[in-house]
């Protein structure tokens, strides 16, 4: 178990291996670059923690517990108890892991100032010159000032991000940010333009040439940078004269004002101490400190230079130690304080070597950021979080422990955490891994294997508080990542969860008024199905400026002329720009709509275990609200094309569900097929020319799965339009010459067609009625297109066997036509293709006997033909689920052929026929009762028993 992970929850340790793009690479991790460069950084501080608790307790019993009277009590007890106290804070802050990053925290010892430095570096330096002055006017220890200022400022830069948290007011934090430049430039005027002056302990204030210049250019300032705080203010007039003015980079030029006129009022302070009296070294050394202080993320690079400077300074007066070894008290004091120095001087300095080996963690982060496929700032954002989670857990393990920190553990302790800002990141980064190969594999295993985050990430299902819309919708994408392994048994709810994603109305129903009540119904609408909300809340709206950056180097290098020096030095630029951009963010996409991750989830269910598909059965109100998107909705909140995804996802939902085998498919199709609207908004599809070829052939498969049963069937054929529509579209071949779609289109739809003639002469009727069909039916067999043929010979067939007297002449001829195809095709095809053409065979043999025995005779294939019958009966004595019927075919035909021409009968005697039929009578099964199988269950029971089929045949051989 990694560390940091949840307790009791089980985890299958899987090897990570490489993103996609870092083939040649191995089985390493792309994480590893960086897991490497922490443990070095942990290395170096965990050695500096070992020096400093070593040199605590060297102090506090060697030297002060030892020579409290010996030490110099203006020097080395002074510099140990510091030393001590500093040693003591961070010693015991260590307890406390928000406190330790707070101080002493290697990881962001050292923080840029960011968009925001300059105003922070403005405030930071007025208060400080205020502050300076006063010190000065009391004549406090400058040194002490500054430390307290240090302090002071830290808590304040610290402090001020979180006041909204605190407080929980969002309006005080905007307030914060929208009026602070104001205010530092109000600080800034009254720190510069006001001299100031001691004579006789009396304190004189009076305005000069130059603070009244520096007061008229700071009068400018305020007005420009009080006229960027109203165009942040929240009114549509202002914000529509924004947009106007500067369109789409109005937040780029606002930023840009913003820090010039911060920078002017530095320059202004500048420039008017140095014509002034004031001391301007004293205006420079704050500004510096003022940047030290915003820069500095914590204590611990004053801290180590404390630890430096306060050694160093014993260390360097070695002729001060107070040694005298004729005095028993003050043995061995030199070296005991030395030793103590040596100590707190290699613990500083192993704390500033490790701060500035962390300076450079930019490069593994933003290398993991490219490797393992995240994108946009929260994908910064989520390796800047590993970085800090990796840390901490080297930071608490053992120093020789084994790496065992892994991208994916991570991503599970941030999901079960209970930050929603980790669990966000954590459910992204989650989504994100899983669409990449080859790791998907491995992180479906690890993370459908962990219970504990499983049973998380479908509780995030229910999640819906406006605050937690964006989780539940990347929890909903990965949900449908997962589901494909997923065991919901053991999961208790799941299904639940997930029918309520369908529940998309936002509209109050309009009921009967019979029916309707004057009950008062909520008809709020989920805040995670605003399309446009989503979208906004699933990435980020504002790019980073390195990114308009790259494009414009792109584009300046395409330019570049031939000089082989310029050209190499501006490829290294452009790497170097690459690997510093982030990549763009992937837009949410039409399958990202709520519904539409819902049906998937149901769908990859449906494909990973038949109990599965036993709970979606139980599910009262699941199967009602898929049909109810199989029809075209005139709803305004989403586009054209998202209504069409969705009305896909539920066919393709709808078609997976009625093809499961076994009683719990029964259950499925009586579930789908009972529904009083699925006919008609099936029967609507087809008939709209806006449905795709995809849609339609779903539809097709959706008709041919439920048309297993005959009662339906028998529905199926009173909706005429269905099977007009099936016809043109298995008939039509325009548009199927391009595209793989149409030629999937047109086969389901000649499958759906087959389904419905099984027992059927009301169907079979209602497809003769169309012009050519038999004509059509005959050109696909004959033209060798393995795509159609077979479909083509079993509508043959039925039709021959359900509507025979309503074959016309022309119908006769066309089916006699097919005959030499069928007969040539039959000596050459094995399985459920023979079965097929057998079966075909049979029924012309039945109805024009005259023209089959004169085409066996005519291409002399007669005793090839028997054989063939003969062999594949003694084959097949073991049915297969796959062609159930093929010796019922076989015996039909032997029979048709015998009662056509009894010396057919001496002809398969050549072949033991005989013995083939005694084999067949003692090996019928009940297997072969049935046309098709869907798993164990057989359908469409034949009236005619085998055995029966067997006598017939032993009576015409005599």
């Amino acid at each position: 178990m990694a560390n940091g992970s949840g307790g009791g929850e089980h985890r299958v340790q899987i090897p990570a291996h490489g993103a996609a793009g870092s083939a040649g690479k191995g089985d390493a991790a792309p994480e590893k670059h960086l897991n490497g460069f922490v443990h070095a950084v942990a290395l170096v501080e965990r050695l500096g923690n070992a020096l400093g608790t070593l040199a605590f307790t060297w102090a506090t019993v060697v030297l002060l517990g030892g020579y409290p009277t010996v030490l110099g009590p203006d020097d080395d007890f002074v510099f140990a108890t510091a030393i001590v106290f500093l040693e003591a804070t961070r010693m015991f802050s260590r307890n406390n892991r928000l406190d330790y990053q707070l101080f002493f925290n290697t990881r962001g010892a050292f923080r840029p100032p960011g968009w925001n430095g300059l105003v922070l570096i403005v405030c930071f330096s007025s208060v400080l010159d205020i502050l300076t002055i006063c010190f000065w006017l009391y004549k406090m220890e400058m040194y002490l000032s500054m430390a307290i200022q240090l302090v002071i400022g830290r808590f304040l830069s610290e402090l001020c991000p979180r006041i909204p948290r605190l407080v929980k007011c969002n309006l005080l934090w905007r307030t914060t940010s929208l009026w602070g430049p104001v205010a530092a430039v109000a600080l800034r005027a009254l720190s510069t333009v006001l001299s100031i002056r001691l004579d006789n302990n009396r304190i004189y204030i009076w305005l000069t040439n130059e603070s009244i210049a520096a007061f008229m250019s700071y009068l400018v300032l305020s007005v420009v940078v009080l006229l960027l705080a109203i165009s942040r203010l929240r009114f549509p007039v202002i914000i529509k004269l924004v947009d106007t003015t500067l369109g789409s980079k109005a937040v780029v030029w606002h930023q840009v004002t913003l820090n010039l006129c911060m920078f002017a009022a530095l320059m202004v302070s500048v420039i008017t101490t140095v014509r002034s009296s004031y001391p301007s070294d004293l205006v420079f050394t704050t500004e510096a400190y003022a940047l030290v202080i915003v820069s500095f993320g914590n204590l611990q690079i004053p801290a180590a230079v404390v630890r430096v400077v306060l050694a160093l300074l014993r260390l360097t007066a070695r002729d001060n130690f107070h040694d005298d070894h004729h005095e028993p008290e003050k043995q061995n004091i030199v070296p005991s304080l030395e030793i103590f120095y040596r100590m707190v001087l290699g613990q500083g300095l192993l704390y500033l070597l490790a701060c500035a080996i962390e300076l450079f963690s930019f490069i593994p982060r933003r290398s993991l950021v490219h490797s393992s496929g995240l994108r946009g700032h929260w994908g910064v954002e989520s390796v800047n979080m590993y970085y800090a989670y990796t840390l901490e857990n080297r930071m608490q393990g053992g120093v020789l422990a084994p790496n065992n920190i892994r991208l994916s553990n991570f991503v599970m302790d941030s999901v079960n955490s209970d930050s929603s800002k980790k669990q966000l990141y954590g459910i992204r980064m989650m989504h994100c891994f899983l669409q990449r190969e080859p790791i998907n594999e491995q992180l479906l295993s690890k993370f459908t294997t962990s219970t504990k985050t499983m049973s998380r990430i479908i509780r995030m299902l229910d999640w819906k508080s406006s605050n937690d819309t964006a989780i539940r919708l990347y929890a909903a994408k990965v949900t449908a990542e997962l589901a494909k392994n997923i065991h919901v048994v053991s999961f208790p709810g799941t299904i639940q969860l997930v029918s309520a994603l369908l529940d998309t109305s936002g509209r109050p129903k309009r009921g009967n008024p019979l029916l309707d009540t004057d009950d008062v119904q909520d008809g709020r609408q989920d805040p995670f199905l605003n399309t446009e909300e989503s979208q906004k809340q699933g990435h980020d709206a504002v790019r980073d400026a390195a990114d308009n950056l790259l494009d414009t180097q792109t584009s300046s290098t395409q330019q570049v002329g031939i000089d082989k020096q310029s050209s190499c030095i501006l490829r290294c630029w452009q790497r170097i720009s690459e690997f510093w951009s982030i990549p763009r963010e992937e837009l949410l996409l039409d399958h990202d709509l709520q519904p539409a991750l819902a049906m998937s989830i149901i769908d990859n269910l449906a494909g990973c275990d038949q109990d599965n598909c036993l709970e979606i059965s139980k599910s009262t109100d699941l199967i009602p609200k898929i049909i109810g998107f199989t029809c075209y909705r005139t709803d305004t909140t989403i586009t054209q094309a998202q209504q069409e995804f969705i009305l896909k996802s539920s066919l393709k939902v709808l078609r997976r569900l009625t093809g499961i085998g076994g009683e719990t498919g029964i259950t499925l199709r009586y579930k789908i097929s009972k529904h009083p609207f699925i006919l008609s908004n099936l029967a609507e599809i087809l008939g709209d020319n806006r449905s795709s070829q995809e849609s339609r052939k779903l539809v097709a498969g959706i008709l041919r799965n439920i048309a297993i049963d005959e009662n339906t069937r028998q529905e199926i054929g009173h909706v005429q339009l269905i099977i007009t529509r099936l016809v043109q579209e298995f008939l039509n071949a325009e548009g199927t010459m391009s595209s793989n779609a149409g030629h999937l289109s047109r086969k389901a739809a000649g499958q759906a067609l087959t389904m419905l003639t099984i027992e059927s002469a009301h169907n079979c009727l209602v497809m003769l009625k169309a012009p050519d069909f038999m004509k059509e039916l005959k050109t696909m067999i004959l033209i060798h297109d393995g795509n159609y043929i077979y479909v083509a010979a079993s509508l043959l067939r039925n039709l021959c066997l359900h509507a025979q007297h309503e074959l016309r002449e022309s119908d006769l001829k066309e089916l006699s036509h097919t005959l030499r195809e069928v007969l040539e095709r039959i000596t050459d095809v094995e399985g459920a293709e023979l079965e097929t053409l057998i079966g075909l065979s049979s029924q012309i043999c039945k109805i024009i006997p005259g023209h089959f025995t004169r085409e066996l005779e005519d291409s002399q294939i007669k005793q090839r033909f028997a054989r063939k019958l003969v062999d594949t009966l003694n084959a097949n004595m073991k049915p297969s689920a796959d062609y159930p019927g093929i010796r019922r075919v076989i015996l039909e035909q032997v029979i048709h052929l015998m009662e056509c021409n009894s010396r057919y009968a001496d002809c398969f005697s050549e072949f033991n026929i005989t013995e083939a039929l005694s084999r067949v009578e003692r090996t019928v099964t009940k297997a072969e009762s049935y046309r098709l199988f869907l798993g164990d269950e057989g359908f469409m029971k034949y009236s005619v028993p085998l055995s029966d089929l067997v006598t017939r045949a032993r009576e015409l051989m005599g």
